[in-house]
């Protein structure tokens, strides 16, 4: 009776978190998606390019992840075993390292902007659109860096409500952004892409400046200097060994995505097009997922440091089936709509036609796609990074890739050919990855 009652009340503060992540990474996704949908009223072959930088941009910013992921993971694990300092400790530590990256990154990406385009290859037609989109949105990448950053100390702290509530103010200042600069409204030029990159860029300064003003009045007053003399180097390690291999997994992802990418590219304009669509489509299928995986890590990462094993594998569990459920319901109410979804984005026939084939392919994707981003952030929380790492190297590239280019580009099946190798990938780690939490071999990986 006590553990049924015990098991409750994790599930309430499981919802707690939940529900305002949930809210949060639909308008982070709605950021992206509004650039698209604008965009497709601006032409198909913006949507292309920016499809393409995005890709690289998202690929960057994974290296922020190597910090952000051990940020979340420690905070979580001490602060559930009453470790305040080093948690406070670890927070400074991130905040420093991720300024020192954000701003190297930022300079990659705007002065390498031409080259990498150069390099995933982009035809002369759409290049004129990404180099400078990708310039504006990179030069300004660090501003992500300390933001997510400073939402990872937040949520661990069960304060997701604030991270949630600046999503809100950034989204509104992007929409407003995009008609504006996109289009030239209210007297401004009609800058297209740039115009949507400028946008983007200020409504992300405006929210790490907010949350800033949040950390310091509502989880973190002041990082006193005593906390840091002698540096905490112990703290250093902690985050690189739990990001390294974490981040790893997500750079690996995004790179054999980038990689599909240029492979997609190969297909033509049209393909690329319907690539980009597609994505931003389905982002808003796996979101609960998200959801549910990122609130159980983090309450699984308290359990674990309170060691509360059993609870924390229960729990884990209940976040697998309700997010296979879900992920599947929503699925298949893409699917049905994918036509009219479509046809809303664009009146290309050809685009319209691979677009409602790949959603439909997508259904068993997503099953395999939900049970993989909760068993990731699951075992991570735990401490049991390498193995999400490992797993994740070896099959999507042999799955995820190798089979793209056979399926695809080999044996002609187009862009249905690559979604199939994708559901291949999904499923195949969705295997492994059930098969790992029910050894409870992560029960003995614990930070503290």
């Amino acid at each position: 009776m006590e553990q049924a009652i015990q098991q409750t009340n994790i599930r309430k503060g499981l919802t707690g978190l939940v529900i305002p992540i949930f809210i949060e990474t639909l308008l982070i996704m709605m950021l992206g998606a509004v650039d698209t949908v604008m965009l497709s009223q601006y032409s198909d072959e913006s949507v292309a390019a920016v499809g393409v930088v995005n890709q690289i941009v998202m690929f960057a910013f994974l290296v922020f992840e190597v910090i952000n992921i051990g940020t979340s993971v420690l905070c979580s694990q001490y602060l559930g075993a009453g470790l305040r300092q080093k948690m406070v400790q670890v927070v400074g530590v991130s905040l420093c390292l991720n300024l020192a990256v954000g701003l190297l990154v930022s300079a990659i990406l705007y002065f390498g902007a031409e080259t990498l385009l150069g390099w995933m290859g982009l035809r002369p037609e759409l290049l004129k659109y990404g180099v400078g989109y990708m310039q504006i949105v990179g030069a300004f990448a660090f501003f992500q860096a300390l933001s997510l950053t400073v939402s990872a100390s937040l949520r661990s702290a069960n304060k997701a409500i604030y991270p949630m509530l600046v999503t809100v103010l950034v989204n509104v200042m992007n929409i407003i952004g995009n008609y504006t600069l996109i289009f030239g409204k209210f007297g401004l030029p009609a800058l297209g892409a740039e115009g949507a990159a400028i946008s983007t860029s200020i409504a992300r300064g405006v929210s790490m400046v907010v949350l800033f003003v949040i950390l310091f009045r509502k989880h973190i007053p002041s990082f006193p200097v005593r906390y840091f003399r002698p540096f905490p180097w112990k703290e250093l390690k902690n985050l690189l060994k739990v990001g390294l291999p974490s981040a790893g997994e997500n750079m690996s992802y995004s790179f054999s995505q980038v990689v599909i990418t240029y492979l997609i590219n190969m297909l033509g304009n049209n393909a690329l097009a319907t690539r980009t669509y597609t994505v931003n489509i389905v982002m808003f299928v796996y979101l609960f997922a998200i959801a549910m995986a990122q609130g159980g890590a983090i309450t699984i990462g308290h359990l674990v440091g309170q060691r509360k094993v059993r609870a924390a594998y229960l729990l884990g569990k209940y976040v697998m089936r309700l997010s296979i459920l879900v992920s599947l319901i929503l699925s298949c109410i893409w699917a049905a709509l994918g036509h009219t979804i479509f046809s809303l984005l664009t009146d290309n026939p050809e685009i319209i036609r691979m677009g409602v084939t790949v959603m439909i392919v997508d259904v068993v994707v997503e099953v395999g796609r939900a049970v993989n981003i909760y068993a990731t952030n699951a075992l991570r929380s735990a401490g049991d990074v390498n193995y999400p790492f490992y797993v994740g190297l070896v099959v999507q590239w042999t799955v995820s890739v190798g089979f793209s280019y056979l399926f695809g580009i080999h044996w002609g099946w187009g862009l249905v050919g690559m979604w199939c190798a994708f559901l291949l990938d999904e499923n195949i780690r969705a295997f492994i990855f059930v098969k790992r939490w029910g050894s409870m071999k992560w029960a003995k990986k614990a930070f503290c």
